[in-house]
């Protein structure tokens, strides 16, 4: 067996538990993160934040998670795109990073 050594796309982003009760950050409403985001960005968004490891690491290949969200590819990359223009993920082929939201955990 292989053995993959995770490493933070941004490592000066990795997320961290907010003071609030849940692993989604409050201010993704509050400060308006979600605001205008589409349907596949949040569902990713979603998906990401449950599949991700305490670091907001995961290693999901684009098409194990276009086919779970039920989109294309297209669709799951302009998804992905529209989230890091919103500085919420990074991703670097193979790895998935959830962001730190600016401003560190609430």
């Amino acid at each position: 067996m292989v053995s993959i050594e995770k490493r933070p796309v941004v490592p000066a982003r990795v997320r961290k538990v907010p003071r609030a009760f849940s692993w989604v950050d409050h201010r993704l409403v509050r400060d308006g993160y979600l605001d205008g985001r589409s349907h596949a960005a949040l569902a990713l968004y979603l998906f990401l934040v449950t599949v991700g490891d305490s670091q907001g690491l995961s290693y999901w290949g684009e098409n194990a998670v276009a086919r779970r969200l039920r989109v294309d590819l297209p669709a799951l990359r302009t998804a992905r795109s529209e989230l890091e223009a919103a500085g919420l993920v990074a991703y670097e082929t193979p790895l998935w990073q959830v962001l730190e939201l600016p401003g560190g955990a609430a």
